[in-house]
């Protein structure tokens, strides 16, 4: 009851007038950061926090915390809305955790069904969140208490289970895909060892010391890539594709999608908890799940439903399930998360067990103005799906252009380095010569996220236990990973090798 009562009093605070402003500002421009290629939640919220300051300049500490910390969220779980606009319409992932959008969601777009398709991003959003929060509400200490047992030899296989998993986006052949996997796997290697301090593979060029901007290389060989493919195939010939005759889904989408939203919105919101898994691998997990219990697994890649509705659903639960860390242990979850702590420092307020005693207000309301957020999301953004999906009915001689002008300005307006516009040119190149070629570029871009922290987790294991390897077998929870990960790799060898099928044909 205790908690019940909490949450009231967060609400009373959180449908404030000013307080509801801020929640509306902060889900707006979340979203706008999200469509926008370069941005990104992370971008987005560490570029406002300025802005928050002046405008909550001459409040109570607490209440100046409690809106600008309401807005700052806003703009966090906004922008994994906002992400699956341009995934869906241009085959560009707004940002790492609409990656998977853009498999099922481009091609639906194509085949002149944007409209569902953002329709389901949006309700499967909206669900998510609401699931999430109930979540967060019920079960965050106990949730936390599990999360912070896993140690670095569990982070490593967990990861390593993430990369093992993505051969279930192989396509056509898994060699393609582990191949581009290890691919991004030595790419997330340039750069200074954070350990040693070494620079490694960077051929003493100062630009690499940082290694490459996921950014750049997601937005190249995506966006690009599919600029040089339309021109190159001369795709834009047929305009047919982009006729839209309904903006809702129809009952066999919204039947079809119930259970990838049920699916999407559990399982992401665990993997959120996690620190350091995060939206990408919840989305990814959840695109893997939703593949392997299809009875035509053949169909993802190629326009179904589920394959977005199932990964919209998992990184804005997982966007939720990230604040369990933050708000109970004082432990960000992820890069946006860690600059929502320093925002929560900034006001004098410490993140962690004591902060639902010193500081309720603060930490209910935000809660309960998350609740109201994703309402609003819900409101704001299906009314503009007719807007959005237009976008795509936009001739390819004028959106090919702008497509290209709006990814050298997000890789330009993070990076400022006229080596990256040159790095994005190669990786649109190469992105081209893939797809062409049947390589998967997603194994590769999941890779390059993953690859640093499979790295330290790693390390860290190992200096734990002087340099035994045993350490990720004798872990219960890391040899349950480990052997999930190796069945993932290995199942569909045999069953290949004993002339059997693993997707089912003709079967919906």
């Amino acid at each position: 009851m205790d908690t019940i009562n909490y949450l009231i009093n967060g609400f009373t605070i959180a449908v404030q007038w000013h307080n509801l402003f801020f929640a509306f500002i902060g889900v707006l421009i979340g979203t706008a950061v999200g469509v926008l290629p370069g941005l990104g939640p992370m971008s987005g919220v560490a570029l406002l926090i300025p802005v928050t300051a002046s405008m909550t300049s001459g409040m109570p500490a607490d209440q100046a915390a409690a809106s600008s910390i309401i807005l700052l969220a806003g703009v966090y779980y906004g922008a994994m809305y906002g992400g699956s606009t341009t995934s869906i319409l241009l085959n560009t992932p707004g940002e790492s955790s609409s990656v998977v959008t853009t498999l099922d969601g481009y091609q639906m777009a194509k085949q002149g069904r944007a409209g569902a398709a953002l329709s389901i991003a949006a309700i499967g959003s909206f669900i998510a969140g609401i699931v999430a929060l109930i979540g967060l509400v019920v079960l965050a200490k106990p949730l936390s208490g599990i999360a912070i047992e896993f140690g670095p030899a569990e982070y490593f296989s967990l990861m390593l289970l993430g990369l093992a998993a993505v051969s279930g986006l192989a396509g056509k052949s898994m060699t393609k895909a582990l191949i581009m996997t290890v691919f991004g796997l030595l790419l997330s290697t340039i750069g200074i060892d954070v350990v040693s301090g070494i620079a490694r593979f960077t051929y003493d060029q100062p630009v690499l010391y940082g290694g490459l901007e996921f950014l750049t290389v997601a937005v190249g060989l995506f966006a690009l890539g599919e600029v040089f493919k339309t021109i190159l195939v001369n795709d834009h010939a047929n305009g047919t594709i982009t006729k839209i005759d309904r903006i809702m889904p129809t009952k066999k989408d919204l039947k079809k999608s119930a259970m990838p939203i049920a699916r999407g919105s559990i399982l992401g919101f665990f993997i959120g908890v996690l620190p350091g898994a995060g939206a990408t691998l919840a989305s990814f997990f959840s695109y893997l799940t939703e593949k392997r219990l299809s009875k035509n697994p053949k169909k993802f890649g190629t326009g179904a439903i589920e394959g977005v509705a199932a990964p919209e659903s998992a990184n804005n639960a997982a966007s939720g399930g990230a604040m369990i860390p933050l708000l109970t242990l004082g432990i960000p979850g992820s890069g946006t998360t860690a600059i929502l702590m320093g925002a929560f420092i900034m006001y004098n307020i410490q993140p962690g067990p004591l902060l639902f005693e010193e500081h309720p207000d603060v930490a209910w309301g935000l809660i309960a103005s998350m609740f109201i957020g994703n309402l609003m999301l819900l409101i704001l953004n299906l009314p503009l799906i007719k807007i959005f999906a237009s976008i795509i009915k936009t001739p390819k001689k004028y959106l090919l252009p702008l497509i290209i002008a709006i990814s050298f300005f997000g890789v330009y307006a993070v990076q400022y380095m006229t080596f990256d516009l040159f790095l994005l040119l190669f990786l649109g190149v190469l992105g081209y010569l893939l797809s062409t070629h049947d390589y998967p570029v997603a194994p590769l871009v999941l890779a390059l996220v993953l690859g640093p922290m499979l790295e330290n987790n790693m390390r860290r294991a190992l200096t734990i236990s002087n340099g035994d390897y045993m350490i990720f077998l004798k872990e219960p929870l890391s040899l349950a990973f480990l052997v999930i990960a190796v069945f993932w790799l290995i199942i569909p060898l045999i069953l290949k090798l004993k002339g059997r099928k693993v997707i089912i044909n003709d079967e919906d």
